[in-house]
């Protein structure tokens, strides 16, 4: 089985848990580039569960299309837990239908590393409508694509820990 295969199943058994609670999705990518959305759109059938995806890589993009303030990211950077629950927070409030988001920030590499900040570490963040965020911070070895793959690994995970929580109540 190949990594993706991989990850075609965690989208697969999302939208499962997501139909059988007739609940949607929305996704903000920065350091994953729209691959979580990828792997999601994959799935046939998505599309009553998937309402869309914002691909945020610059800071300008997670202000403009998620309304991340300017000084949060000038304060922590997008690399932190203040931006990805900033944006969880506006891709729910941008995805009027969503009851469910995921994030990513992180340095992919193979530059972009600082001692804080080193390559392979990733925030990513999950958020039911009406619920704080779930913020998490990962580390992962390896080069840009595997970092990457990893990142998404997680946050399909972590979307299928939340949509189960969200058909409890």
């Amino acid at each position: 089985m190949t990594p993706d295969r991989d990850l075609y199943d965690l989208a697969e058994r999302l939208g499962a848990v997501l139909v059988a609670s007739g609940r949607r999705l929305t996704v903000a990518e920065s350091c994953t580039g729209g691959w979580i959305a990828k792997m999601i759109t994959d799935v046939a059938g998505s599309s009553s569960w998937f309402d869309r995806g914002f691909v945020t890589y610059s800071n300008a993009a997670k202000q403009e299309l998620l309304g991340v303030p300017a000084t949060l990211l000038q304060e922590h950077g997008a690399v932190s837990a203040a931006a990805v629950e900033a944006m969880a927070s506006g891709a729910l409030a941008a995805t009027p239908g969503a009851d469910l988001t995921a994030v990513t920030s992180g340095v992919a590499g193979p530059g972009g590393g600082t001692p804080d900040k080193p390559v392979g570490l990733v925030w990513i963040a999950w958020a039911r409508r009406g619920h704080p965020a779930v913020v998490r911070c990962v580390r992962f070895d390896g080069d840009r694509e595997s970092v990457r793959r990893e990142s998404v690994r997680v946050a399909l995970e972590g979307l299928i820990d939340e949509a189960e929580r969200l058909t409890e109540g």
